[in-house]
Order: structure tokens, then C-alpha cells, then sequence
């Protein structure tokens, strides 16, 4: 785990790539459902600010993300999950997203380790099958 509770990984494909993978994963998958998808970039746009490419999936599972709930309701605050894709200066197209055990700890949910190393593999597989 990160010190901020991030973990990034460096997409092998474009911008536009990796996102669409990204949102297919998520959408081919019946145990999830995309809640929101935001577009930093755009949203600049439209004040006449620039931003280079940065969007936002937010999606979840309720059958693992309910049980965090009961557990620590604040949790709320960092769920359903999300997945930033977003291209650097240098033109280094990024996955970045929350990890599970930083948000166990900032919540301070118990007892739940089965349910939250699922949901890191998952967020592991689903970004993996996004930059390659």
C-alpha cells in the first residue's frame, strides 16, 4: 500500500485505449454495475480551462460493498469504487484508484479481510485488463 492510498500503474495503450478497455471490463462483468462516469476534461472545457485527459468510472458491486457499510457507514464516502484514467505532462497515460486496506484503515472497518481482498483482486484484474 501507498502512503496516500493510491495505487497507479502505467497504461501501455493511449488514452482513449484504456479507458474504453477499462469500461468494457467493468461493463462484461454481471457482478457490476457503472453508477457514473465523469470527464475532468470536458468539464474544464466548458469554463475555458484546459486539463489534459482525465476521466473517472464509478462503479460497484453491492453484495461487497453493503457489508463495508453496516460495518463503518462512513465508508460511503469512498464507495461505489473509482477508477481515474488520466494523461500525464509527459504524455504517460495512468490507472489510478483507492486501495481497499487504505480505505479499511481510514474507515476503520473490522472484521471484513475476506471481502476486502476481494475487492483488491478485483481492482487489481480490472486495471490490469485495462493498460496492456
Amino acid at each position: 500500500m501507498n502512503e496516500t492510498g493510491i495505487i497507479s500503474k502505467i497504461s501501455h495503450q493511449d488514452f482513449n485505449t484504456t479507458y474504453q478497455k477499462l469500461k468494457d471490463v467493468i461493463e462484461n462483468n454481471p457482478n457490476l454495475k457503472t453508477i457514473a462516469e465523469l470527464n475532468h476534461q470536458a468539464n474544464a472545457s466548458s469554463v475555458g480551462l484546459e486539463l489534459n485527459p482525465t476521466r473517472i468510472i464509478m462503479f460497484g458491486n453491492p453484495n461487497l460493498g453493503t457489508p463495508l457499510m453496516q460495518n463503518a457507514q462512513t465508508i460511503g464516502l469512498d464507495l461505489p469504487q473509482k477508477i481515474l484514467v488520466y494523461q500525464d505532462e509527459e504524455g504517460v497515460v495512468k490507472v489510478s484508484y483507492n486501495d481497499p486496506l487504505y480505505l479499511k484503515n481510514r474507515h476503520g472497518v473490522t472484521n471484513q479481510e475476506e471481502v476486502l481482498n476481494k475487492i483488491a483482486g478485483a481492482l487489481d484484474k480490472i486495471t490490469n485488463a485495462a493498460i496492456v
